[in-house]
């Protein structure tokens, strides 16, 4: 049976509806399992070698930031995904 045009594309939007969500949750999810590594590993790498604090220390917190960054861009689309009224 074929589906009438409007039919098929509203299939189509709760489809990539649902898909956004979940993006979002992916990254979301993503960004707190990446910013966790992130951490132990640092801590793992001033315990070892203590003198290197500072470094490791600036070193995570511009990593860190770069992961927020990436997880708020796929943040974004999904949600511009999951707006799109066409």
């Amino acid at each position: 049976m074929i589906l009438p045009v409007q039919e098929t594309v509203e299939a189509s939007l709760s489809i990539a509806k649902a898909g956004a969500g979940i993006g979002a949750g992916l990254a979301a999810i993503g960004a707190g399992m990446g910013i966790g590594r992130l951490g132990g590993a640092a801590a793992e790498g001033i315990a070892r070698q203590p003198e290197a604090d500072g470094k490791i220390r600036g070193i995570a917190i511009i990593l860190a930031a770069f992961i927020e960054g990436v997880s708020l861009f796929a943040v974004v689309v999904t949600l511009l995904i999951a707006t799109a009224s066409s």
